[in-house]
């Protein structure tokens, strides 16, 4: 008797060990997930991607500014009336927006805006500018679930970076401050505020230093067919100045795929409801978002 317990006892450990070597060998810590539920796992991927890959679900994600989606928005904005001249200043604003899993509950997001811009002279003796401007650059840290009343939030800091290759262009300094965002998401509606607070603390000495705050209250609707309807204010108020500059964006957003890719096109126009002296009263805007769900 004591042998053939013996041997059963051998048997066992030796399915034990080979159990572990599998589990190591697909990526699984020793005794966290059986091999049935593994392969059961494994099993379920294609159907993890298809969900990814559904329209409502991107569409989704792209109203939320810190979505767990790469994304690189291209955007176009046209502002007329500048200065005396009546002057037109184009930027293409690149902003890459990459999610990174710190942990199975916290999202790192980093969300920069590179804009290019070219400017007309907006009054007699003042030049055009064309070029780089000032990188701005946030970082939301963002738990990867809702609030139990289904509120998303992120919060983090926010570098801006003297960056630009014309004065015009920029400000000179290097600048830093926090940032948060705060959304609710249901019935195909987004509504939430995004702002940051930004300081200047080096940079070219001969140059203003910089105080602003910059508040976007937006609200949106997607509609069954994926396309987006959105309103915002992309709000700055500058405390050296002390002026405050309001464009209202009114867009619309369609998602599509060419082949495989998914991208979303947007437009819309922009009124100035208050600007500086000399500032532009109106805009447009255009956008060609590339998609890569993870």
């Amino acid at each position: 008797m004591n042998h053939v317990s013996s041997y059963h006892r051998n048997q066992m450990t030796t399915m034990k060990r080979t159990k572990a070597i599998l589990a190591l060998a697909l990526g699984f810590p020793v005794g966290a997930m059986p091999l049935h539920a593994a392969v059961t796992q494994q099993n379920a991927k294609p159907q993890s991607a298809a969900t990814r890959d559904d329209p409502t679900e991107l569409a989704k994600k792209l109203s939320n500014p810190i979505s767990s989606l790469i994304s690189v928005p291209l955007q176009s904005n046209w502002d007329f009336g500048i200065g005396p001249n009546d002057a037109t200043r184009y930027t293409l604003n690149v902003q890459p927006v990459i999610p990174v899993a710190l942990s199975a509950d916290l999202n790192l997001i980093v969300r920069t805006i590179m804009p290019v811009i070219d400017m007309e002279s907006p009054a007699p003796g003042v030049p055009s500018a064309s070029g780089l401007g000032d990188i701005t650059q946030s970082f939301f840290f963002s738990p990867s679930k809702p609030t139990d009343s289904g509120w998303i939030r992120g919060v983090g800091p926010a570098f801006l970076y003297p960056s630009a290759t014309d004065d015009m262009l920029g400000s000179g300094k290097v600048c830093a401050g926090p940032t948060a965002v705060f959304l609710k998401q249901q019935s195909g509606w987004t509504l939430g505020l995004l702002t940051n607070q930004l300081w200047s603390f080096a940079g070219d000495g001969d140059r203003s230093e910089v105080c602003a705050t910059f508040i976007q209250p937006f609200v949106s609707y997607t509609t069954k067919t994926h396309t987006t309807f959105a309103l915002n204010t992309e709000s700055t108020y500058d405390w050296t100045q002390r002026q405050w500059t309001v464009p209202l964006n009114l867009t619309a957003a369609q998602l599509f795929k060419v082949g495989d890719l998914p991208l979303q096109l947007t437009v819309g126009g922009r009124y100035y409801a208050d600007a500086p002296s000399g500032g532009p009263d109106w805009g447009m805007r255009a956008v060609l978002t590339f998609l890569f769900p993870k």
